[in-house]
């Protein structure tokens, strides 16, 4: 699979200056002799290799299937879902499976419209776009999108001032793909320029049980039954976390030189951590233990919360408190943030019925 990256043409000649041709030469990416392999090969390149999200693996196969069959560039695609969950994996699968290069950059990359402009009018026939963060893009960088995903032509300004004048560059047929993590912040007119829409949602317990088999066999990693269980239980439904806590195991591995790992080494290694059977970090116990010890179960707002466990509001708000309210750690309230009473039993705690009282919830 082909990756092109996009440079600034004069920074690039400045920076090249008195080089000669030997030195820019292409690097294969394929490891040598005994080279490991890298981390970045635990991505699948093909959508069958990719565990996970079968009905969304299903929509997608279909799109690309007709779109190969009717020999055009698939519609724009957006994908939308929490960190972690594959959406830059599926933008690299559908370029490999296409069999077209890909161009990849992200929203905060794109300063002006001009960036943007500059990239779209560079791109050939068929070609992926691949656009991160893509809610992040500039307002200008926005409408000038709108028109090359719908009409596949951009307008460049020439000149300035009462004389400047428009002139229209037909572009090439080429396919958007977006990916984002807050699809509420997209523009209307930009969300309904992609035709296929692909939400990805957090993965069971089983799904990530076969992500970590797979990835483990990559990294040449022996697991013994029940260890991936183990991690998958860690794992907070997100494959990008399941792979992170494997690769802590198998330095784990390593430094005690053993050749297969049990369920008990998982246990071990990410307790060292600080990561317990739920998936909770040192951050998440902290935020518990201050709602439940310091707040009497709360309510407490997020301002005392946050101050109480020594970290940004933010960082609790988009860090912590997405996980814990999801399985049920945790309730947000008009009156503030209220422990429930899963997460005094996590803590080894027995509240009474006044401190978990359900009028707290109102």
């Amino acid at each position: 699979m082909n990756r092109t990256i996009m440079t600034n043409d004069s920074a690039f000649d400045q920076s090249n200056t008195g080089a000669n041709e030997e030195s820019l030469r292409m690097v294969s990416a394929s490891p040598v002799g005994n080279e490991p392999v890298s981390d970045e090969e635990l991505r699948p390149h093909v959508l069958d290799g990719f565990i996970g999200q079968p009905r969304l693996k299903a929509q997608l196969q279909l799109f690309l299937d007709a779109a190969r069959k009717r020999d055009v560039p698939p519609d724009h695609i957006l994908l939308a879902g929490p960190p972690g969950l594959g959406k830059t994996t599926l933008a690299m699968i559908v370029a490999n499976e296409l069999g077209v290069p890909i161009r990849v950059t992200s929203g905060p990359a794109i300063q002006h419209a001009g960036d943007l402009a500059s990239i779209l009018s560079s791109l050939d026939a068929g070609e992926v776009l691949f656009i991160d963060e893509i809610h992040r893009l500039p307002r200008a960088a926005e409408e000038l999108l709108y028109i090359a995903m719908e009409d596949f032509r951009v307008d460049v300004m020439v000149g300035k001032g009462p004389g400047a004048s428009s002139i229209p560059l037909t572009l090439p047929r080429f396919t958007v793909i977006g990916a984002t993590t807050r699809e509420g912040m997209l523009p209307s007119p930009l969300r309904a320029r992609f035709g296929f829409t692909a939400h990805l949602d957090f993965y069971p317990h089983e799904e990530l049980e076969k992500l970590i088999e797979r990835s483990s066999a990559v990294l040449g990693i022996r697991l013994e039954d029940g260890a991936a269980h183990q991690l998958a239980m860690r794992s907070r439904g997100t494959p990008r976390i399941a792979n992170r806590l494997l690769r802590r195991v198998r330095d784990w591995a390593i430094v005690h030189d053993l050749e297969t790992v049990h369920p008990n080494d998982v246990k071990e290694a990410l307790a060292l951590y600080q990561i317990d059977t739920e998936g909770l970090d040192r951050l998440d116990i902290a935020v518990l233990k201050a709602i439940v010890t310091n707040f009497n179960g709360g309510p407490v707002g997020l301002n005392n919360l946050s101050a109480m466990v020594g970290e940004e509001s933010e960082t609790v708000e988009t860090v912590c408190e997405p996980y814990l309210v999801r399985e049920g750690f945790l309730v947000r309230t008009p009156k503030g943030r209220v422990a429930t009473r899963k997460a005094w039993e996590h803590l080894g705690l027995v509240p009474d019925e006044s401190q978990i009282d359900v009028s707290k919830l109102a």
